[in-house]
C-alpha cells in the first residue's frame, strides 16, 4: 500500500498500544489529500446513546393507548395482550438483520431508517387518537396493529447503536462503552412510565401523541446531525478499499473491523458458540428485565393489594435502577472481565428469585426486587462487554442475534409465569419468579463448563 509510510510503522504500533480508544480530540485526518474523517469515540458513543434513548421512548405511550383501544373496540384479553406485545415483537426481531447491517455501513443509515419507521407508526397512532378515538374505532384494529408494529422499530435501534459504538472503542473499554450506551438508553421506559400518566391527565391523550411525535422527530434529527460512524466505515464510504480503510483506520486507533456483508456477518457469528452462550445470558437478564416490567404491576396488585398507580411507580423504579446499574458498571466489567461479572450476576439473580418465592412481606420483597434489578443490570453490561472479545470479526451480526433473541425473553417468560399463577392462585405470583432461578442455574453451568475466561490478547481484525 503505497500511502502507508513503512518507515513509521513501528511508531504506529507503539502509538496504538498506548491508546485505549480512539483519541477523543477532534479527528480531522486527510488521506491522499481528499478524505476527511470527523468525530471521536465520545461523540460516537453519546450520539448512539441519545438516539437509542429516543428509540426506546417511541413505544412508551403505546401501552396505555393499547388498553384504551382494547376497551372501546371490545377486544378480549388475549387480543389485547397481542396488541400490547406487537411493538416489542418488531423491536426484538428487527434487531437481528439491522444489527448485522452495521457491519456494512457503520450504523448511521440503519439507525435513521428504524427511527423514521418508528415516527411513521407514532404519527399514525396520533392520527387515529385525534380523528377516530373513542367513538369511531370499529374496524380499526388492523391499523392499530400496523402502527404499533412500526412504532416498535425504534426499540430495534439497540443492536445498531451498540455495534456502532463498539467499533469506536478498543477491547479494553468495551465494558464502559456498552454499559453506558445500554444503561442510559434503557432509562427511557422507566422515566416515561413516571411522567406520561401525568402528561395524559393534564393535556389529554390526543395532545400527548402530538407532543410525542414532535419529540421523536427532534430526537431523530439530533441523531442524524451528531451521529458518526467509526473511521473504517468513513474511509469505505470515501471510496477506499477494505484493506486501505483498515490500514488508515488503524492509524487512528480502531481495533475492530467487520466481515463485510449482512448475511456473512450473521453466518460468521452464528458459527461461534460464544454467540449463543451470550444470547442465553442476555435472554435471562434483558429478556427477564422486559418480562418483569410487564409482570411486576400484576404482582404488586395481586399479591400485596397495591393500587395501580403505586404498582406502576414501583415497576418504574425497578426499571430505572437496573438501567442506572447497567450504565455505571461498565468500568467494573473492564476491570474484572465480563465472564466473572456474569457469574456474580447469575448468583445474585438466583438468590433474588428464591427470595421472591419465599417472601411474604412487602419490605422483604422490595429488597429481593432490588437484588434482581441489580443482577440484571450488571449482566446486561457484562454480556456486551464480551461480544468484541469472543466474536471480534462479526460484532454487528452477533449483536443482532444476542439483542434480538435475548429480547425475545420478554415474550417467552411472562406466559410461563402467568401459567404458574393460574395454577397456584395468589401464591403463584410469587413462585413464578422461580423461572429466573432455573435460568440462573443453567447460565452458571454453561459459563463454568462452556466458556473460557477472557485473556488479555489483542483483538484481531477480519482477514488477519
Amino acid at each position: 500500500m503505497s500511502f502507508l509510510d513503512l518507515r513509521n510503522f513501528n511508531n504506529y504500533k507503539q502509538f496504538i498500544r498506548k491508546r485505549s480508544s480512539i483519541n477523543n480530540k477532534k479527528l480531522s485526518f486527510k488521506c491522499m489529500g481528499k478524505i476527511k474523517i470527523s468525530g471521536n469515540s465520545a461523540l460516537g458513543l453519546w450520539a448512539a446513546t441519545i438516539g437509542f434513548f429516543f428509540g426506546m421512548a417511541s413505544v412508551s405511550l403505546f401501552g396505555p393507548t393499547a388498553h384504551k383501544f382494547g376497551a372501546v373496540m371490545n377486544l378480549d384479553p388475549t387480543t389485547i395482550g397481542i396488541l400490547v406485545a406487537i411493538p416489542s415483537l418488531s423491536g426484538s426481531l428487527l434487531r437481528i438483520p439491522f444489527g448485522a447491517w452495521v457491519d456494512t455501513t457503520g450504523g448511521k443509515k440503519p439507525f435513521c431508517i428504524l427511527m423514521i419507521l418508528s415516527i411513521i407508526g407514532v404519527a399514525g397512532l396520533m392520527w387515529l387518537v385525534n380523528s377516530h378515538y373513542p367513538d369511531h374505532m370499529d374496524g380499526m384494529f388492523p391499523l392499530v396493529l400496523l402502527f404499533g408494529l412500526l412504532a416498535g422499530c425504534g426499540v430495534a435501534t439497540f443492536s445498531v447503536g451498540i455495534s456502532q459504538a463498539s467499533y469506536w472503542f478498543s477491547q479494553k473499554r468495551q465494558g464502559y462503552a456498552t454499559g453506558m450506551y445500554g444503561g442510559v438508553g434503557t432509562l427511557a421506559p422507566g422515566l416515561f412510565a413516571l411522567l406520561l400518566p401525568i402528561a395524559i391527565a393534564g393535556i389529554g391523550l390526543g395532545k400527548a401523541y402530538i407532543g410525542w411525535t414532535i419529540f421523536l422527530i427532534i430526537g431523530t434529527v439530533l441523531y442524524f446531525i451528531i451521529g458518526r460512524n467509526a473511521p473504517f466505515f468513513q474511509f469505505r464510504k470515501a471510496g477506499l478499499s477494505v484493506d486501505e480503510s483498515k490500514a488508515e483506520a488503524l492509524k487512528l486507533g480502531q481495533e475492530l473491523y467487520p466481515t463485510g456483508s449482512i448475511m456473512k456477518s450473521l453466518r460468521e457469528s452464528a458459527k461461534i458458540p460464544g454467540t449463543w452462550i451470550l444470547t442465553l445470558l442476555y435472554f435471562a437478564s434483558f429478556g427477564g428485565f422486559l418480562a418483569l416490567t410487564v409482570w411486576y404491576p400484576s404482582f404488586w396488585r395481586e399479591f400485596y393489594g397495591i393500587g395501580d398507580i403505586e404498582a406502576g411507580v414501583l415497576t418504574a423504579c425497578f426499571s430505572m435502577f437496573s438501567a442506572l446499574v447497567r450504565a455505571s458498571t461498565g468500568t467494573l466489567a473492564d476491570k474484572i472481565g465480563g465472564r466473572r461479572l456474569c457469574f456474580i450476576a447469575m448468583i445474585l439473580l438466583g438468590v433474588g428469585a428464591i427470595g421472591m418465592g419465599f417472601s411474604r412481606t412487602f419490605g422483604l420483597s422490595m429488597c429481593f426486587t432490588i437484588i434482581i434489578s441489580f443482577a440484571m443490570g450488571i449482566n446486561n453490561t457484562a454480556v456486551f462487554k464480551m461480544v468484541p472479545y469472543y466474536i471480534p470479526k462479526a460484532v454487528g451480526g452477533a449483536s443482532g442475534w444476542i439483542g434480538g433473541i435475548g429480547a425475545f425473553g420478554g415474550f417467552a417468560i411472562p406466559p410461563v409465569m402467568g401459567a404458574i399463577a393460574a395454577k397456584m392462585g395468589k401464591e403463584g405470583y410469587a413462585w413464578g419468579f422461580e423461572v429466573f432461578l432455573i435460568l440462573a442455574l443453567i447460565c452458571i453451568l454453561i459459563l463454568w463448563f462452556c466458556m473460557k475466561p477472557e485473556q488479555g490478547t489483542k483483538i484481531r481484525s477480519a482477514g488477519q
